[in-house]
């Protein structure tokens, strides 16, 4: 018996949903193999779409924030959206090209192997708030260009661009290629109770276990992008401004609301003080004015209050706290939170139990590299690991014993920049990976083809009675593998 088309039964889908999903899906299978060239069309017209309406997408998006850094939407959402579609069409081609395999000789002689990646239909991308334009638009360079069609659901912290988007796309594609939705309210289960091909979602931990539970009832495969606490490791032969430099950059990108952003960092025991001196002078040199338009808001009332409360939280169980914005005044009324260094943090306080998501950062301190291991192995696997050493015997120590989604080393976060790197986490920081020639395979069936040459060695020699030939091959096969 057929599985009915939408599950849960009880789950009310809107029709709107329903009717792009049906559509997309019936020209999917009418034409199931989008040419090179169309395919390489669809990209640069996802390209097209973002940078011809740069300012109208930048606008909109520090419009849902309150204010957002038109630099940083710039450079992390724009210009890498632009920056991987156009990697995408250069190499296009050759991930196309079906991959000749091995065959056994002794088995299959004149026989012939090889995978073909074929798109898988209909995908459907769920996107979070913190980077709406890169989180949606970089998944969709690899749906398309694996040859698929693509729904897209944007946050409900994300209205106003979820308008723009709306208002575009179809200036850019059918609606049987791509369509952008408004969450509209807590429309995300119905949304991933759709029959998609696939399913990637980024978001919370939380989020992402209902998710895939809701994309189970269908075996819809999913990509799921979580987060979780990346820890940064600063080695004694590592220069102390060196690194107080890099991490502060991608602690305050975005004030802090990103999924890979240094979420506590360990520090040799003694270079507490200089590294606090430092990234109090950096912050002042970088944001002289906190209020102005470079550094971003937190993005809603509930997520300040919870950050406020965080460090609240610390300061009663006895971290010291140090605000890198000493002498300014942030304004509450913009959501505008001043970076804090959180000295002497337990396993206790708010800001080690969970992801902080925000300008916060507790630095603990180490005599040993084995008592790193072990704390950061204690808890969840993390997205991103941040090393910095110059000594190739410490990278690789910890390399060895640290297992994460990603790893930048003397960096924090740039891995997701590179293209030909696969980004994706692992255990509860996600599954799955997307980005390059990953992205490309993670949206299309990899289909193994093997094709028989003139003469079938198999049915000439394994045919019944099997007391003859038959048993005499295969006992010979076998002494010839022992």
């Amino acid at each position: 018996m057929n599985a009915p088309a939408f599950a849960p039964a009880d789950l009310a889908i809107p029709a709107e949903f329903r009717t792009v999903f049906d559509a997309q899906r019936a020209v999917s299978r009418n034409a199931p193999a989008p040419t090179h060239a169309e395919r390489v069309a669809d990209l640069k017209a996802l390209g097209r779409l973002v940078s011809d309406n740069e300012a109208a997408i930048t606008a909109a998006i520090s419009a849902d924030y309150g204010n957002r850094s038109a630099f940083e939407t710039k450079f992390a959402e724009i210009f890498h959206v632009v920056d991987s579609a156009h990697d995408a069409v250069r190499r296009l081609k050759r991930w196309m090209r079906p991959q000749r395999r091995r065959v056994d000789l002794l088995t299959f002689a004149g026989a012939r192997n090889r995978v073909a990646p074929q798109p898988l239909g209909v995908v459907g991308v769920i996107v979070p708030w913190n980077y709406p334009i890169m989180l949606s638009f970089g998944p969709l360079v690899g749906a398309f260009a694996a040859g698929n069609r693509a729904m897209v659901k944007m946050s409900e912290n994300s209205r106003r661009l979820a308008a723009l988007l709306i208002a575009l796309s179809p200036k850019y594609f059918p609606a049987d290629k791509l369509a952008f939705f408004d969450d509209g309210g807590g429309r995300g289960p119905a949304f991933s109770a759709l029959p998609f091909d696939h399913l990637l979602f980024t978001g919370s931990g939380a989020t992402g276990r209902a998710v895939m539970a809701s994309a189970a009832r269908n075996l819809t495969p999913v990509t799921l992008e979580l987060g979780g606490k990346s820890p940064a490791v600063v080695a004694p032969d590592f220069p102390i401004r060196t690194a107080a430099e890099r991490i502060l950059w991608a602690k305050t990108l975005n004030a802090g609301q990103t999924c890979l952003a240094v979420d506590y960092v360990f520090l040799p025991r003694g270079k507490e003080a200089e590294f606090v001196d430092c990234c109090k002078r950096l912050f002042a040199m970088r944001y002289p004015d906190i209020n102005g338009p470079d550094f971003t808001s937190i993005i809603d009332r509930r997520s300040y209050d919870r950050l406020k409360a965080a460090l609240d939280d610390a300061r009663a169980k006895g971290a010291v706290l140090v605000d890198l914005a000493e002498g300014q005044a942030p304004d509450a009324a913009k959501r505008k939170f001043a970076p804090h260094v959180v000295l002497n943090p337990t396993a206790e306080m708010e800001v080690m139990r969970r992801e902080i998501f925000g300008p916060i950062l507790p630095v603990r301190t180490y005599d040993a590299p084995q008592e790193v291991v072990d704390a950061i192995n204690a808890g969840d696997r993390p997205l991103g690991f941040y090393l910095f050493t110059n000594t190739s015997r410490t990278r690789d120590f910890y390399l060895a014993r640290v297992l994460s989604g990603g790893v930048s080393v003397n960096e924090a976060i740039l891995h997701v920049a590179q293209h030909d790197l696969p980004f994706g986490g692992v255990g509860a920081s996600g599954m799955g990976c997307y980005h390059g020639r990953e992205g490309f395979e993670t949206f299309s069936k990899l289909r193994p083809v093997f094709q028989q040459g003139p003469i079938s060695s198999v049915q000439m020699m394994m045919q019944p009675p099997y007391s003859g030939l038959a048993k005499r091959m295969l006992d010979f096969m076998i002494r010839m593998r022992s």
